[in-house]
Protein backbone atom coordinates (compact mmCIF):
# COMPACT_ATOMS: atom_id res chain seq x y z
CA UNK A 1 0.00 0.00 0.00
CA UNK A 2 1.20 3.63 -0.94
CA UNK A 3 0.13 6.76 0.34
CA UNK A 4 0.10 10.03 -1.16
CA UNK A 5 0.53 13.77 0.29
CA UNK A 6 0.19 16.03 -1.69
CA UNK A 7 1.25 19.77 -1.13
CA UNK A 8 1.88 23.13 -2.34
CA UNK A 9 -1.97 24.54 -2.80
CA UNK A 10 -2.92 27.96 -1.51
CA UNK A 11 -4.02 31.20 -2.35
CA UNK A 12 -2.72 32.92 -5.48
CA UNK A 13 -3.65 35.94 -7.82
CA UNK A 14 -4.23 35.18 -11.14
CA UNK A 15 -1.55 35.02 -13.12
CA UNK A 16 0.50 33.76 -10.61
CA UNK A 17 2.54 30.25 -10.22
CA UNK A 18 2.17 27.30 -7.51
CA UNK A 19 3.86 23.79 -7.42
CA UNK A 20 2.25 21.36 -6.24
CA UNK A 21 4.42 18.45 -4.54
CA UNK A 22 2.78 14.76 -4.24
CA UNK A 23 5.12 12.66 -2.17
CA UNK A 24 4.93 8.66 -1.83
CA UNK A 25 5.30 6.28 1.06
CA UNK A 26 6.84 3.87 -1.36
CA UNK A 27 8.63 3.37 -4.29
CA UNK A 28 7.09 5.00 -7.27
CA UNK A 29 9.98 4.32 -10.47
CA UNK A 30 7.56 1.51 -11.81
CA UNK A 31 3.91 3.63 -11.52
CA UNK A 32 2.35 6.52 -13.77
CA UNK A 33 1.61 9.50 -12.32
CA UNK A 34 -1.37 11.74 -13.20
CA UNK A 35 -2.64 14.66 -11.44
CA UNK A 36 -6.23 15.57 -11.43
CA UNK A 37 -8.72 18.62 -9.60
CA UNK A 38 -12.25 18.64 -8.89
CA UNK A 39 -14.04 21.95 -8.83
CA UNK A 40 -16.96 22.72 -6.56
CA UNK A 41 -20.08 21.53 -7.83
CA UNK A 42 -18.02 19.71 -10.93
CA UNK A 43 -16.91 16.06 -11.84
CA UNK A 44 -13.25 15.40 -10.89
CA UNK A 45 -11.23 15.93 -14.09
CA UNK A 46 -7.70 14.96 -15.30
CA UNK A 47 -5.04 17.79 -15.46
CA UNK A 48 -1.84 15.59 -16.47
CA UNK A 49 0.23 12.13 -16.83
CA UNK A 50 3.44 11.60 -16.90
CA UNK A 51 4.17 7.69 -17.24
CA UNK A 52 7.32 5.50 -16.70
CA UNK A 53 8.95 6.24 -19.27
CA UNK A 54 8.81 9.86 -18.76
CA UNK A 55 6.26 10.66 -21.42
CA UNK A 56 4.24 13.28 -21.00
CA UNK A 57 0.53 14.37 -21.76
CA UNK A 58 -1.89 17.70 -20.57
CA UNK A 59 -5.55 18.76 -20.43
CA UNK A 60 -5.99 21.09 -23.72
CA UNK A 61 -6.95 23.69 -20.74
CA UNK A 62 -3.46 23.69 -18.94
CA UNK A 63 -1.48 22.56 -21.96
CA UNK A 64 1.31 25.19 -22.12
CA UNK A 65 0.27 26.49 -18.17
CA UNK A 66 1.55 23.29 -16.50
CA UNK A 67 4.45 21.38 -16.30
CA UNK A 68 4.30 17.71 -14.85
CA UNK A 69 7.37 16.28 -13.87
CA UNK A 70 8.65 13.34 -11.70
CA UNK A 71 11.76 12.41 -9.06
CA UNK A 72 11.41 8.87 -8.21
CA UNK A 73 14.81 9.07 -6.39
CA UNK A 74 12.85 11.39 -3.52
CA UNK A 75 9.19 9.12 -4.58
CA UNK A 76 7.55 12.46 -5.20
CA UNK A 77 5.95 14.10 -8.34
CA UNK A 78 4.89 17.66 -9.42
CA UNK A 79 2.87 19.85 -11.03
CA UNK A 80 4.46 23.45 -11.59
CA UNK A 81 1.45 25.91 -12.59
CA UNK A 82 1.83 28.69 -14.57
CA UNK A 83 -0.27 32.03 -15.27
CA UNK A 84 -2.88 30.39 -13.22
CA UNK A 85 -6.10 31.45 -13.83
CA UNK A 86 -9.36 31.73 -11.59
CA UNK A 87 -10.76 28.43 -13.50
CA UNK A 88 -7.84 26.64 -12.35
CA UNK A 89 -9.32 27.00 -8.90
CA UNK A 90 -10.15 23.18 -7.52
CA UNK A 91 -8.77 20.44 -5.18
CA UNK A 92 -6.05 19.21 -6.81
CA UNK A 93 -5.08 15.19 -6.37
CA UNK A 94 -2.14 12.87 -7.58
CA UNK A 95 -2.71 9.49 -8.62
CA UNK A 96 -0.28 6.74 -9.13
CA UNK A 97 -1.48 3.82 -11.19
CA UNK A 98 -0.50 0.42 -13.47
CA UNK A 99 -2.80 -1.75 -14.93
CA UNK A 100 -3.81 -3.61 -11.88
CA UNK A 101 -2.94 -1.14 -8.74
CA UNK A 102 -4.28 2.99 -8.02
CA UNK A 103 -3.57 5.36 -5.46
CA UNK A 104 -4.73 8.52 -4.40
CA UNK A 105 -3.74 11.49 -2.83
CA UNK A 106 -6.09 13.76 -0.01
CA UNK A 107 -6.04 16.51 -2.35
CA UNK A 108 -4.83 20.27 -2.15
CA UNK A 109 -6.78 23.23 -2.70
CA UNK A 110 -5.69 25.70 -5.05
CA UNK A 111 -7.67 28.72 -5.52
CA UNK A 112 -6.89 31.84 -7.74
CA UNK A 113 -8.60 34.97 -6.96
CA UNK A 114 -7.47 38.39 -7.10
Amino acid sequence: QVQLVESGGGLVQPGGTLRLSCAASGRIFSLNMGWYRQAPGKQREWVATIIVSGRTNYADSVKGRFTISRDNAKNTGYLQMNSLKPEDTAVYYCQLYNSILEYWGQGTQVTVSS
